[in-house]
């Protein structure tokens, strides 16, 4: 499946020279009120906007945001993206408070070369997620050529990801392109030793990743609150900490199928440890079989740090998914940052599978010293953990 899944339609592959473009981008971007805090995966798309305008294109130009369930929410409108992105390009955008309609036709069929029209959120309408064949339509009916440059959008069947690429010629583009064959390197050809980070609050939520990555790592190490299930299906208490009991019997099932496997599996042997989640509570540093009745485990301890850092020193590939702690709150950030630091100070291609992670590598780290940054946190790991993924394979055919 992954070899035929290899064959990717590009945006260099096929003529788009003077065509009408719909690009669907990922813009849901983090929001405070009406500003921006964190425009990654609007510059991410730029290269490909670009790309297309210098082909002497138009471009209509569709997102989502947030979960508005079908109702237009005003706070989730893409207007201020749209002059964000103007910015950035230094490039007119014409916003439209509408995804369909007439409105959005008359404005569409009047495009000139070099115009660039973006619609209102696509989720204010009820057939994007439900993948309305109607809905997507009429959104193919305003272009020539559809791109898809939105990966963290590309494990979804919704109509703005599927419908249109059946009813269009149509293509990856630029991040999509180099998103996926990143990624798919990841699973084909990693140079060895292969090291696998995983962290993040629920193993409920990674199983069928963790699977996978049996049979590609030598060495997988486990953190964040999702360790908790792992040291209580070891036999450790884990007082007040976040867990998930019911899953400790297939987590001990995982823990034997690695040893199986020949997997190193590095799980904690200290934790970081307070009574509450505030600054201002005191942390202690325990062994994993010294968790008291009333401790949360919130960060790993150093003994832990030191141990994933020696088998990062000897790695040639790191892929990191899920934060090591609580690191809401810097006093729990410490077991992250430092494993941040021993994966710039390697000799590793290095890949980040976007989402908490990418983020806190952007408060505490140098995010420009890892090799790969994904954009797309759920799409990355649902290809990492073998899945057809919906908009991929609306690319191939």
């Amino acid at each position: 499946m992954l070899r035929a899944m290899n064959k990717l339609i590009s945006i260099h592959d096929i003529d788009i020279k003077g065509k009408k473009v719909f690009i669907r981008v990922d813009f849901n971007v983090p929001m405070e009120g009406a500003k921006i805090t964190d425009d990654r995966r609007i510059e991410a798309a730029v290269p490909t906007i670009e790309y297309v305008l210098d082909q002497g294109c138009s471009i209509v130009l569709a997102s989502h945001m947030g979960r508005p369930d079908g109702k237009v929410v005003p706070e989730l409108s893409l207007a201020p993206i749209a002059a964000r992105l103007a910015e950035i390009l230094d490039h007119k955008v014409e916003f439209v408070a509408e995804a369909v309609g007439p409105e959005v036709q008359t404005i569409v069929s009047k495009l000139k070369p070099g115009h660039i029209v973006m619609l209102e959120n696509l989720r204010f309408y009820p057939d994007e997620e439900k993948n309305g064949i109607e809905f997507g339509r009429e959104l193919a009916s305003f272009a020539d050529i559809y791109v898809d440059d939105a990966f963290a959008c590309v494990h979804r069947a919704h109509a703005s990801i599927v419908a249109i690429p059946a009813m269009l010629p149509h293509a990856a583009g630029l991040l999509v392109e180099e998103e996926f064959h990143t990624l798919h390197d990841l699973l084909e050809k990693p140079q060895e030793p292969f090291v696998a980070i995983i962290g993040g609050a629920k193993v409920a939520d990674k199983f069928e990743l963790l699977d996978h990555l049996l049979g590609l790592v030598q060495t997988l190490v486990i953190g964040g609150a999702m360790a908790n299930t792992f040291l209580l299906a070891e036999g450790h208490d884990v007082g007040k900490s976040i867990c998930e009991p019911d899953l400790a019997e297939r987590v001990k099932e995982f823990i034997a199928k690695a040893k199986t496997a020949g997997v190193e599996l590095v799980i904690p042997t200290d934790v970081v440890v307070a009574t509450e989640i505030k600054a201002s509570v005191p942390k202690r540093t325990v062994a994993v079989g010294d968790i008291a009745k009333d401790d949360l485990a919130l960060d790993l301890g150093p003994d832990t740090v030191q141990a994933i850092s020696s088998v990062l020193a000897g790695a040639k590939t790191i892929f990191w998914n899920g934060t090591l702690g609580y690191t809401e709150l810097e006093a729990f950030a410490v077991a992250s940052s430092e494993v941040a630091d021993a994966i710039i100070t390697s000799d590793a291609k290095s890949i980040i599978g976007g989402g908490d992670t990418s983020g806190f590598l952007d408060q505490y780290s140098r995010p420009d010293k890892f090799s790969f940054i994904s954009t797309g946190g759920g799409a990355a790991l649902e290809l990492l953990a073998g899945k057809e993924l919906p908009g991929i394979a609306a690319l191939q055919n």
